[in-house]
């Protein structure tokens, strides 16, 4: 044995220990982050899932309060109170609100008046509101699912980079010429400084 062989020895051993631990952390991590990925994949298609129906009930109520305008109207049209009131009845509970308001602004006389209840700042579909913060919602999800994903790379790369510690530290022990096998050593360690840097600063 080379002078010094000991201590390359106890490097090599050490090294070893070092990086298989570092290594089984590195491949858990990507495994986990990969799973959350999935995750944050489906609650964002869920999300959306629900954003397009909510966005359809929106839709559909909006057709009926412009449905039931437009009949007021031409009740109104033929002075027809009985029927204004009917189907005054028949609005919805958010129509009927923005449609008080817009009665308010004397639109028969009022030039500068909405032209519709559906204009007014009073207009809301709760529905609609709901399918906007789940879409939000969604969106947050995806990007979610981008990130751990891309955080699950970072640590399957640095897996293979600690594969090639192991193979350097492996193949240095087959050398004995003292040069030959302190270099590789360096080289291995080198690698491993630059892997276990790189889990260190993997975005948490």
């Amino acid at each position: 044995m080379f002078r010094g062989g000991l201590v390359v020895e106890l490097a090599q051993g050490l090294l070893l220990a070092v990086v298989a631990v570092l290594t089984a952390w590195s491949g858990y991590q990507a495994a986990l982050l990969n799973t959350q990925s999935a995750i944050s994949y489906g609650t964002a298609q869920s999300l959306r899932s629900q954003s397009q129906s909510a966005s359809t009930l929106a839709g559909q109520q909006m057709l009926y309060d412009a449905t039931t305008f437009s009949t007021w109207l031409l009740a109104a049209d033929s002075g027809n109170q009985q029927l204004m009131e009917f189907i005054e009845r028949r609005f919805r509970p958010e129509f009927k609100v923005a449609f008080d308001a817009w009665i308010a602004t004397d639109p028969q006389h009022n030039p500068a008046a909405a032209p519709g209840p559906s204009a007014m700042p009073e207009y809301h579909n709760a529905n609609l509101d709901k399918a906007s913060a789940l879409d939000r919602s969604a969106l947050a999800a995806f990007n979610d699912g981008n990130h751990q994903r891309d955080r699950a790379d970072e640590y399957v790369r640095t897996t293979v980079l600690l594969a090639v510690v192991l193979f350097l530290t492996a193949l240095s022990q087959r050398f004995d010429i003292a040069f030959v096998r302190v270099a590789i050593l360096i080289l291995a360690i080198a690698v491993f400084g630059f892997s276990a840097y790189t889990v260190a600063t993997i975005d948490r």
